[in-house]
């Protein structure tokens, strides 16, 4: 699917290519099973299998990881710890060719960035990420990578349907991403508008959204929900650039 609009993703393991770019995005769901195992775990067939899975220890934080050289002030290279464990950070970026890059989420966001130049990133935002300015710093060290137009894809995630939240954290969003993100549950509690905060970070940041799911995880069959029925497992956004 290429278009450079915002279109409407309406099932799981669909390969989407971002307007404009070489890049690839694939947000899995439940039928693809539980995406935490990195390498090991089931990786859904359309994604090359010669790439390497650059993923990331998430911690609900503004920290940016760069798979490959260089690196920008302001972002990590990627590099495993002692146990074999992927460094932590909340957003992976990339120029390079050889990599699929993945963040994990059973309710929060999860967005692809892509470039016309290839660099590349994969970014999980909560609501802490919000807070952290995740995404600014992804697409700030992207164009410093190199970037010059970026886009953007966002995956199924909760909706202000579903998404109730306190009114004192609510209140700190609402000051930060301002009114618009401030919505009702179906049932009439305070909610947060996660996507409606997502697009204002990326629009402040000079970003166009050109895919969005539209799905919320918490009440649509089919992805894994944190907030719904507790689940560990977790679907997969993934990420990479056409040799």
């Amino acid at each position: 699917m290429t278009t450079s609009s915002t279109s409407r993703r309406s099932s799981a393991s669909a390969d989407t290519r971002l307007a404009g770019t070489s890049v690839h995005a694939l947000w899995t769901g439940a039928g693809d099973g539980d995406q935490r195992l990195g390498g090991a775990g089931p990786i859904p067939r359309t994604v090359p299998p010669d790439l390497v899975i650059r993923d990331l220890r998430q911690v609900h934080g503004g920290g940016v990881v760069v798979a490959g050289a260089p690196v920008p002030g302001g972002a990590v290279l990627w590099a495993a710890g002692a146990d074999g464990a992927p460094p932590e950070g909340d957003a992976v970026v990339s120029g390079d060719e050889g990599s699929v890059l993945a963040v994990r989420s059973a309710d929060c966001a999860s967005v692809a960035l892509g470039s016309p130049e290839g660099v590349h990133g994969a970014v999980h935002v909560g609501w802490r990420g919000l807070g952290a300015a995740v995404l600014a710093r992804a697409i700030d060290v992207m164009r410093r990578l190199g970037a010059g137009t970026v886009v953007a894809g966002l995956g199924p995630c909760i909706g202000p349907c579903c998404y109730e939240f306190s009114d004192a954290d609510l209140d700190g969003l609402v000051a930060s991403c301002g009114p618009e993100v401030r919505a009702t549950t179906t049932w009439g509690q305070a909610s947060l508008d996660l996507p409606t905060a997502v697009r204002g970070q990326l629009s402040r940041s000079g970003v166009s959204l050109v895919v969005a799911s539209g799905q919320c995880t918490m009440c649509t069959p089919g992805y894994f929900s944190h907030r719904a029925r507790g689940d560990g497992a977790r679907q997969a956004l993934l990420v990479w650039r056409e040799r």
